[in-house]
């Protein structure tokens, strides 16, 4: 059980933290118990084998096979213990649970920039429900962060130039910490906000009040018109390009290449570096938006093609 007014043990409030909480209270009592009876043992032998009048020096014992497979096999068993307990918490952790909610996070010296599918964007502060499962794509503008919610036992870092992710499920409503736990510069200290979790309903009515009734799927696809994608992507396959209709989590055949999963990180390579994986069939003529369009418009474009559904002539860029 935590203890809510010790500053060392923070409130719990997501699904996984029970489990993270109870490794990490094995651990604590495996090195506890250890490192006591090494300091009792050296303690105790240290007065009762010191040199004394009529001491005899003790006679060494040069081999047991029983005490070597004693101090060999219990390391061993509570090391396999350890490593199996933390495995499955990581693959726990690491995959989101089908129709988990997907929101947008930019870290960006010196602040938190999310958007949600809706369209409702907040800095510092992310609202949730509790008892939904949610999934944090995280990207960088200028240098390694790292997103970190203590009470949900969760901390991963926003990479320049790839994206990361992590998902959780809170289940106590209330209002939790948000640090970025990545040394970012000078103002790495004022890098931080809160987490909201509301009860559902509550959450509904917060997401239907936002200014803008604009999702980032429809922001996405006035991108794509703007930067004269729709131009040569056309949705039945017949332009320069290939279609983005049914692209995303399908298998894309290169030219010289072996295939990939067109995910988020190969979706922004192909509009940032489009020669760097060419669609067979198609021609390296793509130009690249490097520089003409941020993190956050990148995003919105991978929101609008996941958008598109699936079942369709999959590649994209070039």
């Amino acid at each position: 059980m935590m203890l809510p007014n010790l500053p060392l043990f923070p409130e719990r409030a997501s699904t996984i933290g029970a489990g993270v909480d109870h490794l990490y209270f094995f651990l604590l009592a495996v090195a506890g118990f250890f490192a006591t009876l090494i300091f009792t043992l050296i303690f105790v032998f240290a007065i009762k084998y010191r040199r004394r009048p009529g001491w005899n020096k003790a006679q060494p014992i040069h081999g047991s096979l029983p005490l070597e497979l004693l101090w060999t096999g219990i390391p061993l068993a509570l090391s396999m213990v350890m490593f199996f307990w933390g495995a499955g918490l990581y693959f726990e952790h690491a995959r989101a649970p089908r129709g988990a909610e997907e929101i947008y996070v930019v870290g960006k010296q010196w602040m938190w920039k999310l958007q949600h599918p809706e369209g409702r964007r907040e800095i510092n502060e992310l609202h949730v429900p509790a008892g939904r499962p949610f999934k944090l794509i995280l990207a960088s503008e200028d240098v390694i962060h790292s997103f970190y919610v203590p009470a949900f036992r969760l901390k991963q870092d926003a990479v320049p130039g790839r994206y990361t992710s992590l998902w959780f499920e809170a289940n106590k409503p209330g209002k939790y910490h948000l640090f970025c736990a990545q040394y970012c510069g000078t103002n790495h200290a004022l890098m931080a906000g809160w987490v909201y979790v509301m009860e559902p309903v509550e959450y509904e009515r917060w997401l239907s009040g936002g200014t803008g009734s604009e999702t980032m799927a429809m922001a996405g696809e006035k991108l794509f018109e703007n930067l004269g994608c729709a131009n040569c992507h056309h949705p039945d396959g017949s332009g320069r390009g290939p279609s983005q209709v049914g692209l995303f989590g399908k298998k894309v055949l290169l030219a010289g290449a072996p295939p990939v999963i067109a995910d988020e990180a190969y979706i922004r390579e192909s509009i940032l570096n489009p020669a760097a994986k060419v669609v067979a069939g198609y021609q390296p003529i793509m130009p690249t938006f490097q520089g003409q369009i941020g993190e956050e418009g990148l995003l919105q474009i991978i929101a609008y093609i996941k958008s598109l559904g699936r079942g369709g002539k999959s590649g994209t860029g070039q």
